[in-house]
């Protein structure tokens, strides 16, 4: 299988199956010397493991992390660094039926068209779990940009069409409610109607949106690698999420340039912007204000209503989902879209350290 690997300056690769034995990563271009410890890891996969709310999978997995290699007396050693979650509580038998027919809304017949065979066992490659060593490689990317006074704010924005109201924006409400919702007030009206989804045997879609501080002006490339266009990949190729939006996204197109045009203007001595409708980003290149991007989720696909479907014998057929699934993807996706943005950029900082001859001299003559 081509295509489980992804930057140039700093690369992950992930590997393992939801039903396999462990599923893990290797991260290769982290620098040595960074301090960095199993409970640095932890942290980032504790915000996506399952079992540990009403509103996730009822499959209860610790995610513990092993780090393999790449670690010597509590430091990076430059060598690439392996990573390990063993998978504990695999219920293979829910999912013996499904290798006899094709789960709407899931990759089943595309891998069977593809290979000539699957993993049906929760779906394989293409599961959630396989975010496990995303999450992994994000925590160590996050780390380093906190080190250059890089953070990101990710967040859970809509549930439905329940919509958070940033005037009621509570940063720290994030991480106490199990939905990852900045807005109390939208958290009961997001509770209340997941509760009526899951009462139905149905999911709902979401959306994450993600935002960065802190990020110096220039970083990007300005043709194919433009900093929006890795970003909307490394975010598409998280599973469910049909759609990305950098800035004010899809209302640009119904927008007049004297209103989306972000003026400059001279604030502390330094170049800024009055606005920032472009999300961050000019030209494919970081402009020094907040990066903004979203994340559409479409509803989880695993539901217990029945379905019309088609086995592999060609004959059509209802089916109801069985096993332990999420109502909804976004809350748990929260950290993989942060993740996957602090890998993009982190990967594009590298890139930037070479591209001025005399940002190079002045490195080596320091």
């Amino acid at each position: 299988m081509a295509g489980s690997t992804i930057g140039n300056k700093f690369t992950i690769t992930t590997w393992g199956e939801s039903h396999g034995k462990a599923l893990g990563v290797v991260v290769d271009g982290c620098p040595a010397g960074l301090p960095l410890c199993e409970e640095d890891i932890q942290i980032f996969l504790d915000r996506r493991k399952p079992g540990f709310s009403q509103f996730s999978t009822p499959r209860k997995e610790s995610d513990t992390v092993e780090i393999l290699s790449g670690i010597f007396e509590g430091k990076t050693t430059g060598t690439p660094i392996s990573m390990m979650v063993r998978n504990t509580s695999q219920r293979s038998g829910d999912y013996g039926d499904i290798a006899t027919y094709y789960r709407p809304g899931h990759a089943d017949y595309t891998f069977d068209q593809k290979y000539g065979f699957r993993d049906y066992r929760g779906g394989g490659r293409s599961s959630g779990r396989e975010t496990i060593g995303r999450v992994a490689a994000g925590a160590i990317a996050s780390k380093i940009l906190k080190e250059l006074g890089i953070t990101i704010t990710t967040y859970v924005s809509s549930i439905g069409d329940v919509h958070i109201d940033k005037n009621n924006f509570d940063a720290d409400y994030i991480l106490k409610n199990d939905l990852n919702i900045p807005d109390p007030a939208a958290y009961t009206r997001a509770s209340s109607l997941l509760e009526d989804c899951m009462a139905g045997n149905d999911s709902i879609g979401s959306s994450v949106e993600c935002i960065v501080h802190g990020m110096p002006a220039g970083i990007g490339e300005p043709v194919f690698d433009k900093l929006d266009a890795c970003l909307a990949k490394a975010i598409m190729s998280i599973g469910a999420v049909k759609a990305v939006e950098i800035g004010e996204g899809t209302e640009v197109s119904e927008s007049r340039g004297s209103y989306n045009n972000d003026e400059f203007t001279m604030k502390d001595g330094k170049v800024s912007k009055s606005t920032n409708h472009a999300g961050g980003i000019l030209g494919g290149m970081s402009d020094g204000s907040d990066i903004v991007l979203k994340a559409h989720f479409k509803p989880t696909p695993s539901i217990a209503s029945t379905q019309n479907t088609v086995n592999k014998s060609g004959e059509d057929i209802e089916v109801s989902i069985r096993g332990r699934h999420d109502p909804i993807i976004g809350p748990r996706a929260v950290v993989v879209v942060e993740s996957m943005t602090a890998l993009t950029i982190l990967d594009l900082l590298f890139e930037n350290m070479s591209s001025r001859i005399d940002k190079i001299v002045e490195f080596y003559n320091d």
